[in-house]
């Protein structure tokens, strides 16, 4: 019996292990996944935590729910990957030998890193994050009361998760904080270690437009440094200070630790891939899905979706002793809630960055790439659905892995 291993039930952990369960002979194979917390999260519901659209309830089911019955399913730590002796050894003496090996272990914050952002008195009192539900929650709970001052958001270094998210609860403060008539009463600064409001240069001028509309202060090329509580001021490597009443951070993001103990990791702890196949650069055994690898996609859902079908294909070529096809492009595709029940789609690639037009289908939509309209944000809401009861069970969707050039103006 051969043994098939899947580190991580988040996003492409789940989807990977449904796939698989179609694929295999159960008579040859079995399937394993290994995750640490039996909770699935939503995670792109954490942003509307903070400003009450849904509560932590809305964005956690049991991560059992969404597995086969077939998969062996095995809560607990992982103490060491060997993928020289293609094993893997468990927190309690057990040993996992495997032939094939999908790392799907994603990205984590690390708010430790940051001297005074844990450590400084003000963690969870005017210090917040957001991409946790336990920070989502702490914030939603601040925010119900404030009655406004200078409202700080900063990213401390790329990349992150979603890299889209930041820009997303600024449009969301803005409209709860008008719609509670206390805007004026509020300053928003955005503090991104980027040149401009987002990584890709023709998005990031038309995003970096609606923040100024909205009287949101974009400081760009900003390192952040330290938090400093007790003066209530954020500093960065050039000696910048921004003061701030409310400080909101995304910390720096980091692979999971055991990627880094068992040596497969670069310096983030993002293991090396093949950005076009997802096979490791180092073992050809090992594959790779979601944030878990160092390929230069973002790192949200949709690419972990827009990989799978490249990384099973390519298993599956690979147990029948054929090449890996270089199929993935990096495509993703991302709604950016913008307040006022609207929202902007972008749909990018390695090589393409995100352009105006329709999508899916041409001249039709329903959703508009570069430009806000009212259907982004119901596909954005709608989203929630698809992703619990299509998208992770590995569902078709309408749309290919790689992108398409259909409906986009250049």
């Amino acid at each position: 019996m051969k043994t098939f291993l899947i580190l991580g039930a988040g996003t492409g952990g789940t989807m990977v292990a449904n796939k698989m369960a179609q694929a295999l002979d159960p008579q040859e194979w079995r399937i394993l996944i290994v995750d640490k917390d039996e909770n699935h999260y939503y995670q792109p519901g954490f942003l509307f935590i903070p400003f009450g659209i849904y509560s932590p309830s809305d964005v956690v089911k049991p991560k059992r729910n969404f597995l086969p019955p077939t998969v062996d399913v095995i809560f607990g730590e992982i103490e060491l990957i060997e993928p020289d002796k293609n094993r893997v050894k468990l927190n309690g003496g057990r040993t996992i030998n495997y032939d094939y090996l999908v790392v799907a272990t994603g990205s984590h914050t690390r708010p430790d890193l940051l001297p005074g952002l844990v450590d400084g008195g003000g963690w969870r009192k005017n210090i917040f994050d957001f991409y946790t539900p336990d920070g989502a929650t702490a914030l939603g709970r601040f925010l119900k009361f404030w009655k406004g001052g200078r409202m700080v958001l900063n990213v401390a270094e790329m990349p992150i998760k979603c890299p889209v998210a930041p820009l997303e609860f600024l449009f969301l403060a803005d409209w709860f904080f008008r719609e509670r008539g206390i805007r004026d009463k509020v300053e928003i600064t955005f503090a991104t270690p980027l040149p401009g409001a987002f990584t890709k240069p023709r998005a990031s001028a038309i995003l970096g437009n609606m923040l100024a509309e909205r009287g949101i202060r974009l400081e760009t090329e900003y390192a952040i440094m330290e938090v400093d509580n007790t003066k209530q001021v954020i500093r960065s490597y050039d000696e910048r200070e921004i003061p701030y009443d409310l400080f909101v951070t995304i910390p720096t993001n980091m692979g999971a630790e055991v990627i880094g103990a068992s040596g497969m990791g670069d310096e983030l702890n993002f293991v090396p891939v093949n950005k076009h196949t997802l096979q490791s650069v180092k073992w050809e055994n090992v594959w790779l899905i979601g944030d878990a690898s160092n390929a230069p996609a973002s790192k949200a859902g949709s690419v972990a979706h827009f990989m799978l079908d490249v990384v099973i294909e390519n298993i599956l070529r690979h147990m029948e002793g054929l090449e890996p096809l270089p199929k993935f492009d990096g495509h993703a595709n991302c709604f950016i809630e913008s307040g006022n029940e609207k929202g902007v789609l972008i749909d990018f690639n390695y090589e393409v960055e995100p352009l105006p037009g329709m999508f899916p289908l041409p001249g039709f939509g329903p959703f508009s790439l570069l430009k806000e309209s009212p259907a982004n944000h119901w596909g954005k809401m709608m989203f929630k659905w698809i992703y619990w009861n299509v998208l992770l069970k590995g569902g078709e969707m309408p749309f290919e892995s790689q992108m398409s050039m259909a409906g986009k103006w250049k």
